[in-house]
Formats: C-alpha cells, sequence, structure tokens
C-alpha cells in the first residue's frame, strides 16, 4: 500500500506592510469607537483588537492623542471620499447638485452621534484638534470646489474664495441646528439656497 504524504503546512501569511499595517491599525480603532466607545480606544486595548504586539501600535502611533488625531483625519477623509465619488456618479442638474451637497454637509455636520463625533469629544482639550479641524474644513474647501465646478467652467480664486464662505456658512447653519434654533430641513434649505447663488454668481 502507497505510503499517505502529509498534508501540506498551511501557507505562512504574508507580512503586511508598514502602509498596510497603519490602515488596518486605523481600520480597527474605527470598529472599537463604534461598537464600543471612544473612552476604550488606548494603544494596549488597539494592540489586542487588532492581534498585533504593543510595540507594533507604538510604532505607528507613540501617543493615544496621536492615534485619535488620525483617526479623526481618517473618518472625515472616508466619509468625503465618498460622498465626492456618490456625487459624481450621477448626472445632476445644479438645483439637485446644490439640494443634494446641502442636505449632505448639514446632516454630516449635526450629526453628535457618529464616530467623527465621538473621536472628535475624545480629542477634547487637545492644542492639535484645532490645526487638524481646520485642515479638514480646508478638505471641505475643495470638495465644494469640485463639485461646483463643472457648473462655472473651471475652479477659479474667485470661487474657491466663496466656497471657503459656504463651508463656514454650512458650520454656523449645522450649529444653529444642533441648539433647536432652526430645524435641520429650514438650514438645509438656507444652505442649498446659499450654494446655488454662489454658482449662479460664478457661471
Amino acid at each position: 500500500m502507497p505510503s499517505r504524504r502529509p498534508p501540506p503546512p498551511p501557507p505562512t501569511p504574508r507580512r503586511l506592510s508598514k502602509d498596510e499595517r497603519y490602515r488596518q491599525l486605523l481600520r480597527t480603532a474605527q470598529a472599537v469607537v463604534r461598537e464600543e466607545d471612544a473612552d476604550k480606544l488606548t494603544l494596549a486595548y488597539l494592540a489586542e483588537r487588532a492581534g498585533v504586539s504593543k510595540p507594533v501600535v507604538y510604532d505607528h502611533f507613540p501617543t493615544r492623542s496621536a492615534l485619535l488625531i488620525a483617526l479623526y483625519r481618517w473618518i472625515d477623509t472616508e466619509r468625503v471620499n465618498a460622498f465626492r465619488e456618490a456625487m459624481s456618479s450621477t448626472t445632476r442638474s445644479l438645483e439637485e447638485t446644490a439640494q443634494l451637497l446641502a442636505h449632505a454637509y448639514i446632516e454630516c455636520a449635526a450629526d453628535n452621534t457618529g464616530e467623527f463625533h465621538a473621536v472628535g469629544a475624545a480629542l477634547a482639550g487637545s492644542q492639535e484638534k484645532a490645526a487638524v479641524f481646520q485642515e479638514l474644513l480646508d478638505q471641505c474647501v475643495e470638495m465644494f470646489v469640485a463639485i461646483l465646478a463643472p457648473f462655472v467652467g473651471r475652479p477659479t480664486q474667485a470661487l474657491r474664495r466663496r466656497c471657503v464662505g459656504l463651508v463656514g456658512a454650512g458650520e454656523a447653519l449645522a450649529g444653529a441646528a444642533v441648539r433647536g434654533r432652526w430645524s435641520r430641513a429650514e438650514a438645509t434649505a438656507t444652505f442649498a439656497a446659499m450654494i446655488l447663488g454662489v454658482a449662479k454668481v460664478e457661471a
């Protein structure tokens, strides 16, 4: 009787590159915030959830504050990219675009229950938060420019300046909605009218 060959050993898992590990750790950190709470997110707990040693986590995030800042950027960039992709996937009129952009921005900025808000609250008092928040607002400005540019021919410096004003107005309107001064629907309608006005001035 021929002898049976032993089964081959399982393949050795491929070692992640530094960038891949960084993304894996951020995805795991986001899951911790979503499933548990931002207060639960420590470097040691992240290492446990990700199945890596603590030095691996410390190599990417020397402090908990650095982890929270990176996660804050990560979540916002994911939201902006997803929204930009959704806006570019369908042909819409200027009026439809203004309404959708206003609705998405107000709903997002006024949401005080999501992961972005939870991480922001955990960063309260951090000296870096204000600078990072401004960086994220600048990303929103560029998103507004990219979405409105097809309706005005080309992105001009005048359009960019007006989009800075739009983003500031969106933040103020969302804040007023959170405080109960106006409903989200009223804030959205006002913001949509402002977006439409800027686009028509530029066209």
